[in-house]
């Protein structure tokens, strides 16, 4: 039978829908990036992920929507596994997953030229996790801390959900769609908030196909996808972006996923600097030294037509840490953001994407997590929250005070020891 592309898209994103929601949990099975790599993900639950996909595909030969909420709910019940318990040491050598889920992630780091309190923050938060932590001063584009440079530095990672953000911005701007624009899922019908609270596949697929590559692709690049994030920054790669929709899935999937993207932490960061300083993408400098540092000029690669659609946006990136994918960072603090899981080249990838959302001093913190089962969005949304909360401690967002005789008085006091 002959089915359109958008079909064949909400067929595989149904499927796969289930395993993202169990992983946004903890439970095994994240969501993978390719149709190999869900092979091995599930190969330990073959007969019950068989039974679901049959269920599936025979709704959608049907010719109507699958009951997404029902599968999931049959799925978590067949294939749901017992908590995995987070055991430091590698990967066991063999296993589907090559990337080790623990090591030393400060090894081979210059730091000369880092904010050493927003740095130490960072390693803390991190601890002995895997990954990468990028943190940026949205006002100016000043990389503040970049922990493991090796992974910061790389030809990228698939982006996962957090592309999401980039096509609802290319949405809105193009008036494909408004906040409350709603599409039916099974027997609910969502907007913008939701589907990007809680990472709706389904909904940005069908945005993705609205949109069209050719727009989609537009928007990406003006965002920054496909280009370096940074000024002279010493071993960056450009990430990647397709030159044509993805062979598997198409530009829903591209929209859904980030099927064939490749993202760099610094060109996450850069486009959350855009979104929490309203429309300026900086180009990222990162200072080498002292002198770097004092020696510091802001550097604007463009300005972005997106003030309007911004505060359209940020509800979904606020409801992603007040009650979706990213509530591990709820206690941290006014934070938006959005969070990715997926899976590529053998190894788990957990992405969170953020700002803090008031306050006189903004920071965009940038996590990724490669490796195992333990390396998902939202523990990486847990990082970031860490590193939020261990600066809130020290009072580093603490609003600007009138400089009075008893505050400077106080001022010396506190600082003078």
């Amino acid at each position: 039978m002959n089915r359109s592309p958008l079909s064949t898209v909400i067929r595989i994103i149904t499927f796969t829908l289930v395993l993202h929601l169990l992983a946004s949990v903890g439970i095994s099975g994240t969501v993978p990036a390719k149709r190999r790599h869900r092979k091995a993900t599930v190969a330990a639950h073959k007969p019950a992920v068989r039974k679901a996909r049959a269920r599936t595909a025979a709704t959608a030969a049907k010719g109507t929507r699958a009951p997404v909420r029902r599968v999931a709910a049959t799925a978590q019940k067949q294939v749901a596994g017992p908590r995995p318990v987070a055991v430091a040491g590698p990967i066991i050598a063999g296993g589907p997953w090559t990337s080790p889920t623990y090591a030393d992630s400060t090894d081979g780091d210059n730091i000369d030229g880092e904010d050493l309190d927003i740095r130490r923050a960072a390693v803390d938060a991190l601890g002995q996790y895997n990954g990468s932590v990028v943190v940026v001063d949205p006002s100016n584009g000043r990389v503040l801390a970049m922990v493991n440079q090796k992974i910061a530095l790389s030809t990228g990672f698939q982006p996962c959900s957090t592309v999401k953000v980039s096509v609802a911005l290319a949405g809105l701007s193009e008036k494909v769609i408004q906040p409350s624009t709603k599409y039916r899922l099974g027997g609910m019908k969502m907007d913008l908030t939701y589907a990007l609270a809680h990472s709706n596949n389904y909904y940005f697929a069908t945005l993705g196909e609205k949109l069209g590559f050719e727009r989609v692709s537009y928007y990406s690049r003006l965002f920054g996808y496909g280009e370096k994030a940074g000024l002279n920054i010493a071993g960056e790669q450009p990430g990647r972006y397709p030159t044509a929709p993805p062979k598997n899935g198409g530009v829903g999937m591209l929209t859904s996923f980030g099927e064939e993207i490749q993202q760099t932490p610094l060109q996450l960061a850069a486009l959350m600097s855009s979104i929490a300083n309203g429309g300026t993408l900086y180009y990222l400098q990162y200072p080498r030294s002292q002198a770097d540092v004092q020696n510091f000029v802001p550097r604007v690669k463009r300005r972005l037509d997106i003030s309007a659609v911004i505060p359209m946006v940020k509800p979904g990136m606020r409801g992603a840490v007040e009650f979706g994918t990213a509530h591990r960072a709820r206690e941290d603090g006014p934070i938006a953001g959005k969070t990715g899981t997926c899976s590529e080249n053998h190894m788990h990838l957990g992405w969170f994407g953020s700002f803090n959302d008031v306050g006189d001093r903004k920071l965009v913190v940038v996590v990724l997590l490669t490796g195992g089962r333990p390396a998902i969005g939202p523990l990486a949304a847990g990082i970031a929250g860490d590193v939020y909360r261990r600066l809130g401690e020290k009072n580093y967002f603490r609003a600007s005070q009138e400089m009075t005789p008893a505050t400077l008085v106080s001022s010396q006091i506190c600082c003078s020891k």
